[in-house]
C-alpha cells in the first residue's frame, strides 16, 4: 500500500455496457460526489459491436465516503441502471480465494505458490485438488489442505460433485487448472464458466497426444508458447486471456523445448490469474478484453 492510500479503502469498479455519450461523465461524477478519488481508469470502445468496457480504481476515506455496500446500492440504482451496465465493485484489500487443481506436473503449481507467498499475486489458496498424490508434499510444505480426488470413468461424476462441494465450502472465487490432466465434463464447465482458468501449450491443436515436444522437435518448430484461457465446454478453446511465445531453433533438444515450454506456461498462467484477480478481464463472446 502506498502513502497515497494509507488509511484508505481501495476499490475496483468493473463495468460494461453499450457505448453512449456521457457514461464516463456520469461514472466519475457519481464517485466525486461521494468523495471518492479516482486513482486509475481504463476504457475501451469496441467499434464492431458498440460495446463499452471500463475499469476504474478509486480510493475512499472511512467515515467520509459511504461504505462499499452503500456505494454498490447507490451506483446500481443510478449509473448502473441508467446505462444498462453489467458491473461490480471489488475490495482490493481482501485477497480472492483461489482453488488450484493439479495432476503430476509441479511447475505451474510451484510457480503460483511462490508468487502468492512473495505477494506478487494477492490471493488466498484454501485448497489444492489433485487426481494423484504426487504433489501432496508440496502442498504440505506450504501448509495448504490437499484433497485427493482420483478420477476413473466410474467415479468421474461423483468426484466432480465432491469438487463443487469443496468449492462452495471453501468459498472459492477462482479455480485454476495448473496442468490438471483431466477433461472436465460439460456440466462442470458450465458451473465454472468465467471463474476457471486453464493452461496449455500452444501446439494445440497442432500436436495432440503424448510427447508434444518430441513431435515439435521432429517438425523443427521455431516458436514455443503457452495459452491461458477460461474453461469452456470446447476443450482448450475457451476465451484467451494471455499467451506467451519464445523463439527456439534447430539446436534445441526435445528436453530443452519442454523446458522452454514450462517457463512459457508459468508466465502465461500467472499473468492470466493476476489479470483475473485484479478484475482486468472482460469476456466478450469467445474473446476477452484485458486491461493490462
Amino acid at each position: 500500500m502506498s502513502a497515497m492510500t494509507e488509511g484508505k479503502n481501495v476499490y475496483v469498479l468493473k463495468a460494461s455496457c453499450r457505448g453512449a455519450i456521457g457514461t464516463i461523465s456520469r461514472l466519475s461524477t457519481f464517485l466525486a460526489q461521494r468523495n471518492c478519488y479516482i486513482m486509475e481508469m481504463a476504457q475501451f470502445d469496441e467499434s464492431d459491436t458498440g460495446n463499452f468496457y471500463v475499469r476504474c480504481v478509486f480510493s475512499t476515506t472511512p467515515g467520509i465516503t459511504p461504505p462499499l455496500e452503500d456505494l454498490k446500492a447507490e451506483f446500481g440504482l443510478g449509473v448502473g441502471e441508467l446505462d444498462g451496465m453489467a458491473w461490480d465493485m471489488h475490495d482490493t484489500l481482501t485477497p480472492p480465494r483461489v482453488l488450484v487443481m493439479v495432476s503430476k506436473f509441479d511447475h505451474c503449481l510451484d510457480d503460483l505458490l511462490y508468487r502468492q507467498r512473495t505477494g506478487e499475486i494477492k490471493m488466498t489458496i484454501p485448497a489444492i485438488v489433485s487426481n494423484h498424490t504426487d504433489l501432496k508434499r508440496l502442498a504440505d510444505w506450504y501448509e495448504i489442505p490437499f484433497h485427493h480426488l482420483p478420477i476413473t470413468p466410474e467415479t468421474k461424476q461423483e468426484q466432480e460433485r465432491a469438487l463443487l462441494a469443496l468449492i462452495e465450502e471453501t468459498r472459492t472465487e477462482l479455480v485454476v487448472l495448473a496442468r490438471y490432466m483431466q477433461i472436465l465434463s460439460p456440466k462442470l464447465c458450465e458451473e465454472l464458466a468465467g471463474r476457471a482458468i486453464n493452461i496449455h501449450h500452444s501446439f494445440l491443436p497442432g500436436f495432440k497426444g503424448a510427447k508434444p515436444y518430441h513431435q515439435a522437435f521432429e517438425r523443427g518448430v521455431k516458436l514455443i508458447g503457452a495459452t491461458a484461457h477460461y474453461v469452456s465446454t470446447d476443450l482448450d478453446e475457451g476465451p484467451i486471456i494471455e499467451q506467451v511465445v519464445e523463439r527456439v531453433d534447430h539446436t534445441y533438444s526435445p528436453a530443452q523445448l519442454a523446458a522452454v515450454g514450462r517457463d512459457a506456461e508459468n508466465m502465461a498462467l500467472s499473468r492470466a490469474v493476476r489479470y483475473h484477480l485484479e478484475h482486468r478481464v472482460f469476456t466478450n463472446g469467445n474473446k476477452t478484453v484485458v486491461f493490462r
